[in-house]
């Protein structure tokens, strides 16, 4: 198949780019991300994949290699199409989608349009030995921070007597406290509080 095209931008639209490869204009469909590299009149490589189906052949541009390997590596997971892995990276980079699936982190996975809860269950089932770590350091040590917090809080809560399912409901309630540097006490106060109001 088609692994990379590179020619120059002919059109940038709000779903897709047109590059212009020996005379001839090939639409890629692209995410938003990888579209706002894209400049009209420029040279681009993206790397591609082609998905051939009954009524169409549709041809996938991806900002890097890794964007490219998450999009294809999403779409073993059953229920999972090359409409809705798209749909993923655009609202998640390969790096947090690999945090989310790693941490069973089904909230972030629910902010996908076309992802419910069962689905997103079972894509974190299906992928959480398949995507691999995060490449970026960065985004491994701050979901590190976020998922130690997190635990401390749930531990906390559970060792005073609550059921592991409140407990959870309380951390979720609290994590938009949390910021950049969690202040665990103040956290476990916090969802001592919202425990106490239900």
């Amino acid at each position: 198949m088609i692994a990379f095209v590179k020619g120059h931008v002919a059109q940038v639209t709000l779903s897709s780019a047109v590059l212009e490869v020996g005379g001839v204009g090939l639409e890629l469909m692209c995410t938003p991300g990888t579209l706002a590299t894209l400049r009209t009149g420029q040279v681009a490589t993206l790397p591609t994949t082609m998905v051939v189906r009954e009524d169409a052949m549709t041809l996938f541009g991806f900002l890097d290699e890794d964007e490219k390997t998450v999009f294809e590596l999403v779409q073993t997971a059953s229920g999972v199409g090359p409409k809705l892995a798209q749909a993923m990276l655009a609202v998640l980079s390969p790096d947090s989608l690999r945090v989310a699936v790693a941490g069973d982190d089904v909230k972030t996975l629910t902010k996908v349009p076309g992802i419910g809860q069962k689905v997103a269950q079972r894509i974190i089932l299906e992928l959480k030995d398949r995507l691999g770590t995060p490449v970026g350091a960065v985004v491994a040590s701050a979901a590190r921070g976020q998922d130690a917090w997190r635990d401390q809080v749930h531990q906390g809560l559970t060792g005073l007597g609550w059921p592991a399912r409140e407990a959870e409901r309380a951390v979720d309630a609290v994590a938009d406290q949390a910021g950049d540097r969690p202040d665990v006490g103040a956290l476990l106060r916090a969802a001592l509080q919202t425990l106490s109001r239900t």
